[in-house]
């Protein structure tokens, strides 16, 4: 869970994914369909940076894959077992209201003698699609940006494969990889992650499926900007679910981010849910991975613009003194503020996007800031 931003066009990013997708390759070819397996559980990320009286906890560990940045909410999964090519990536990429296009290679191998449905992805940016206690395993994808494999639990069991050990892949070509460990990606049906120079030494299909981000666009017509790209030919499943606000929690302890969004909310704005300012946080600096300035000059982990922050700072759970912008202590609670007056304090859902455009100013945020909210109020009870 992270931090809020100001009144300012900011980043866009979001949260785990809502729904499980399922993938069945066929043969060398990887075909993709509906399924109704729940998406992993979504647990409060490992340490994360943020300041308590000018001292710095908690800071991220160090590995091969890139840092993880956010978390984006996948709207569409959309599949052609022949490959789509890059002009079309690029196609999808410029349609109306989609944020973010990530391409996915697949294929069916022999994995230690058994079939087993494989995809490839570039670890630094799949990881921002996958649920936040697996995208938030460094470890993990230090491992599977070294050439190892990481497998669903499933698979894990039903290969037998015991962490540490090499195994024999045959696709395009035979290799042999270590088996680094195993993840809830919440898509039903993959069976082994690999990276993409492994992806193209197994033969796998390029591009074979795409997640599709694009909060703010009606679903029905996104379906059909995508087609139009895409053809009949493109199988598609739809990962968005109902944009629902959540309801607020009781503050507890200040040990972390969770607990101060929820003590933010119960204390300046018992209106607003907490999952709201959580949303908002992950959204703006990955709960304080990202402190700014921004390119239009926004900075800390809830990422206010100074003449922002001059109007509604305070000096919330932090340390007694000026309110400090780089201080979760203080930024959260401000945040919280800032929302109440501008139409969260009226606890209806209407007053609610009011508040969160008024935080900034695009409908696309305001969706995707809800869909993060609901996803965080149906996972933490």
């Amino acid at each position: 869970m992270d931090t809020l931003p100001g009144r300012a066009a900011r980043r866009r990013l979001g949260a785990p994914p809502r729904a499980a997708a399922s993938l069945a390759a066929v043969v060398t070819l990887a075909v993709l369909g509906a399924s109704g397996a729940a998406p992993g559980a979504l647990t409060v990320p490992g340490p994360v940076p943020w300041r308590d009286g000018g001292r710095q906890q908690g800071a991220p560990a160090a590995g091969g894959a890139a840092q993880l940045r956010g978390i984006i909410l996948p709207d569409l999964l959309v599949v052609v077992p022949t490959g789509i090519s890059a002009e079309q990536v690029g196609r999808l990429r410029a349609i109306t209201g989609v944020r973010a296009v990530l391409a996915i290679d697949g294929a069916r191998v022999r994995v230690a003698g058994r079939q087993a449905s494989v995809v490839g992805v570039s670890p630094g940016r799949f990881r921002s699609w996958v649920p936040l206690p697996v995208a938030s395993d460094q470890r993990l994808w230090t491992a599977l940006a070294s050439g190892r494999l990481v497998a669903s639990r499933a698979a894990a069991l039903r290969l037998g494969l015991r962490p540490g050990s090499s195994y024999r892949l045959a696709g395009g070509a035979v290799l042999r990889a270590a088996y680094a460990g195993s993840a809830a990606f919440g898509i039903a049906g993959i069976d082994l992650v690999v990276d993409q120079a492994m992806s193209r030494r197994l033969g796998l299909v390029p591009r074979v499926a795409v997640l599709i981000s694009a909060p703010g666009p009606a679903i029905t017509a996104l379906l059909a900007r995508v087609r139009a790209v895409l053809g009949r030919r493109a199988g598609i499943v739809v990962l968005r679910r109902p944009r629902l606000p959540a309801a607020p929690a009781r503050p507890g302890p200040i040990t972390g981010y969770l607990q101060l969004f929820r003590a933010s909310a119960a204390r300046y704005c018992p209106a607003l849910s907490w999952t709201v300012l959580a949303a908002i946080g992950q959204i703006e600096s990955g709960d304080g991975q990202n402190m700014g300035p921004s390119p239009a000059g926004a900075l800390g982990p809830m990422q206010f613009l100074p003449a922002t922050w001059a109007a509604w700072g305070i000096d919330g759970f932090g340390p007694s003194g000026p309110p400090d912008i780089m201080n979760p202590l203080d930024a959260v609670p401000s945040a919280a503020r800032m929302l109440c007056a501008d139409g969260a304090a009226s606890g209806t859902l209407a007053g609610l996007r009011q508040a969160i455009f008024a935080y900034n100013h695009a409908t696309w945020y305001v969706s995707q800031v809800l869909a993060l909210a609901a996803r965080y109020a149906a996972e933490y009870r």
